[in-house]
């Protein structure tokens, strides 16, 4: 399933292809940073009284735990 037209997804991939490794790794760079942002944006909206240090603690939660923190991290 994809959210782009195959025209627009041809074009992309003619992009790419003309970047150079270290342009293409900068760009996923920038796409991992903006994800992150993302996650981190919804939990301090989920949870507003939360300080900076919980919304990162939680963010690596959920980026590498399956579940919550065990309560003696916390």
């Amino acid at each position: 399933m994809s959210d782009t037209s195959a025209e627009a997804h041809a074009i992309q991939v003619e992009i790419h292809r003309k970047m150079t490794g270290e342009q293409l790794l900068l760009l996923a760079f920038d796409m991992s940073d903006f994800a992150r942002e993302l996650a981190a944006q919804r939990i301090r909206d989920d949870h507003p009284d939360w300080s900076a240090r919980m919304v990162i603690r939680e963010l690596i939660r959920i980026s590498l735990l399956p579940a919550p923190l065990p309560a003696r991290l916390r």
